[in-house]
């Protein structure tokens, strides 16, 4: 290394624990199959005094489901192979059913359980094993869309995955994982943490922050190709390393995971086999974060420049944001410069996108920004000199009165609906059932508030205050799941009838979406 990198990365990682405070942390950077950094701070349970070292084991949630597709196409080149498999595990769903590459690749059109959870009542701290699991992919009967057309991130699609490696192989998914990947990479401590509660060695993640204090955060789900990857630091070390070492081989593990992907239409897709691919600032990337109650993580990979980044918080500060100051100091990318101070558009409001019945909402977010709620998250898009509003997965012009939107990465270009202003009336309280889901919603008129819980399955949610968007427009919030993460809003749009009186509602969130339900009482 020469010594500006090493002042580069000395500073950036003394910054570390102030910039991300919290119990505990642990990075590496990879360069040309070298180990640069090995670093680790803090505690990995505060509790117990047990110190953050490379070998803690951490939870690497969503970074699992790179692991799961490596398994997938070492044991089944063509992952239709396994579509039998799928198909069953959805004995319900009517019409065509999404072959295991539509899963893979997150364009399997099935809704997020993790969101349909909630929608079945299930209450934010309950425990979801394979039994509620089973239960829910089991009762799908319907698609939000057609497999291949589009991007939506469904955790369930990993979860299915590994259950069809189980059945078809008669061996556990751990032993898989174990004999396929984990000991061709040198992973010496990998394991699945299937079970949330407890990690073999103590490592704990934790809830809160340096305002409120941070707390042990409580988990009680058994994840399996979705989120169950345990992990030390050096383990992912060695997954790197590996990808390095063996990155001339087209038919490496990281090889057949990292190749191109479409979708049905010939599009690019920016998802595929468990990774995230584009371009950041030009350079082509695979990569993945992760994401659990108490945990958080993240790793790139950079191939022409053979370099990859690892990142584990065991708090919620955002890995992601740490793993670019790493990346831009290998590099020595200086700070973007800032964008041009402008007014904020005309066209901010609320819209309504007609493919999905998701309500749209832009306002302001200070200079030469705009904030969007449409997604998972909310978004923050920078304002062009066109008038038109852009951001890594998002552009918004407008046209005309409506707004037209393009989100590539989910395959989806559509011109939205201008919502009249205005707040409706809070005469929608009533129960409501969905008959894909053999569920129900209760709205009720609480003394002058709208308020709104689910029912179903998997028992009785709590009631949340509905915020207006605009007349018959209202959004549900669900600001806690059974993962930290949850959906986001519910976006509820009110059907009446010919006597003008609430008969359906049209609702859905960004990993759940297109369900109706109709009034009953």
């Amino acid at each position: 290394m020469t010594a500006s990198l090493v002042a580069r990365l000395d500073r950036v990682l003394a910054d570390l624990p102030a910039t991300y405070p919290g119990p505990g942390g642990a990075v590496a950077v990879v360069h040309k199959g070298e180990v640069v950094v090995r670093h680790a701070w803090g505690y990995a349970n505060a509790e117990l005094r047990i110190p953050f070292t490379p070998k803690s084991s951490f939870r690497m949630c969503s970074i699992t489901k790179q692991f799961t597709c490596a398994t997938l196409l070492d044991l089944f080149p063509d992952p239709s192979a396994l579509d039998g498999e799928v198909r069953a595990q959805t004995p319900l769903l009517q019409g065509v059913a999404p072959g295991a590459a539509h899963l893979a690749h997150n364009q399997s059109g099935l809704r997020d359980y993790w969101a349909v959870a909630m929608l079945l009542g299930a209450p934010a701290e309950s425990a979801f094993g394979d039994h509620e699991s089973g239960r829910v992919i089991g009762a799908t009967r319907s698609l939000q869309f057609a497999p291949g057309t589009r991007f939506s991130y469904s955790n369930n699609n990993f979860r299915i995955l590994s259950n069809a490696l189980e059945q078809r192989t008669g061996r556990s998914f751990a032993e898989l994982l174990r004999t396929r990947i984990f000991e061709r990479a040198g992973m010496e401590t990998a394991f699945l943490a299937a079970d949330t509660r407890a990690m073999p060695d103590g490592s704990e993640g934790y809830e809160g922050g340096v305002d409120t204090g941070f707390r042990p955060a409580e988990n009680r789900i058994l994840w399996t190709g979705d989120a169950g990857l345990g992990a030390s630091l050096d383990d992912m070390i060695a997954w790197e390393r590996h990808i390095d070492a063996t990155r001339d081989d087209a038919d490496s593990l990281y090889g057949r995971i990292s190749a191109p992907v479409t979708f049905a239409d010939g599009a690019p897709a920016a998802y595929g086999y468990g990774l995230a691919r584009g371009l950041d600032q030009g350079r082509a990337f695979t990569g993945h974060g992760g994401a659990l109650r108490g945990w958080r993580s993240n790793r790139i990979h950079l191939p022409a420049e053979r370099l990859s980044v690892v990142v584990m918080l065991n708090h919620l500060s955002p890995a992601h944001l740490a793993m670019a100051a790493l990346v831009d100091a290998v590099l020595d990318r200086p700070a973007p410069p800032a964008g041009p101070e402008l007014d904020p558009p005309t066209w901010l409001g609320a819209y309504l996108e007609p493919e999905t019945g998701l309500a749209l909402r832009a306002e302001a977010a200070g200079s030469g920004q705009v904030r969007v709620k449409f997604g998972h998250s909310p978004e923050l898009l920078d304002l062009q000199p066109d008038g038109s509003a852009s951001g890594p997965g998002m552009r918004l012009a407008p046209e005309g009165s409506a707004l037209r939107l393009e989100r590539a990465g989910d395959n989806l270009r559509s011109v939205l609906r201008p919502l009249p202003p205005g707040i409706g009336a809070l005469d929608a309280a009533g129960v409501y059932q969905c008959e894909d889901l053999q569920a129900e919603l209760t709205l009720a008129d609480a003394g002058g508030a709208l308020y709104g819980a689910f029912s179903g399955a998997l028992g009785r949610g709590r009631m949340e205050q509905l915020s207006p968007v605009a007349p018959d427009v209202w959004a549900l919030p669900c600001p806690r799941a059974l993962d930290h993460t949850p959906p986001g809003d519910w976006s509820l749009v009110l059907r009446r009838d010919g006597s003008g009186r609430v008969a359906s509602i049209h609702l859905g969130c960004w990993l759940a979406r297109n369900l109706d339900y109709r009034r009953v009482a």
